[in-house]
């Protein structure tokens, strides 16, 4: 969900050593039409796939939320909600200054949408849930335990 801190938390990551990718980027997502005309944001399957079926020794995070994602879910050894209300989620996206994503009204007011109605299909499908107005080092932390024990 936006404002939950993904992007702060894979930079956190990254800086201790982690891979990490971001998957909100055009590398790794493209525009798709729908069969009601509406496009949508998704996964492009063939960059993930190549990057899902590299041999690796070391944790992989990824980032992201895509209509598409379930389709990836057997490579994921753990699919995280990072979670945060409203009264968190919304204060972060009007400081923050590295995504202008959020600041107009229509914006703010699907990401209030995405939360009644998306988050809760995630839940569904999450194997753990973090909440993310705790501080950032504790998210870290969290996600840190995954990979090592």
């Amino acid at each position: 969900m936006s404002g939950t801190g993904k992007s702060t938390v894979l930079e956190k990551l990254a800086s201790r050593g982690y891979r990490v990718v971001d998957t909100d980027s055009d590398y790794w997502s493209e525009w798709s039409s729908l069969t009601d005309g509406s496009t949508d944001w998704i996964w492009r399957e063939d960059a993930m796939k190549e990057l899902l079926d590299e041999e690796r020794s070391e944790p992989l995070f990824l980032s992201g939320c895509k209509s598409n994602q379930g389709t990836f879910y057997p490579y994921f050894d753990q699919v995280v909600l990072l979670s945060a209300p409203a009264e968190v989620i919304l204060p972060r996206i009007a400081n923050r200054t590295n995504n202008d994503y959020g600041k107009n009204p229509e914006e703010r007011g699907l990401i209030l949408q995405h939360l009644k109605d998306i988050e809760p299909l995630l839940r569904q499908t999450a194997t753990m849930e973090i909440d993310a107005s705790a501080p950032i080092e504790e998210v870290v932390r969290q996600l840190e335990e995954l990979v090592t024990t």
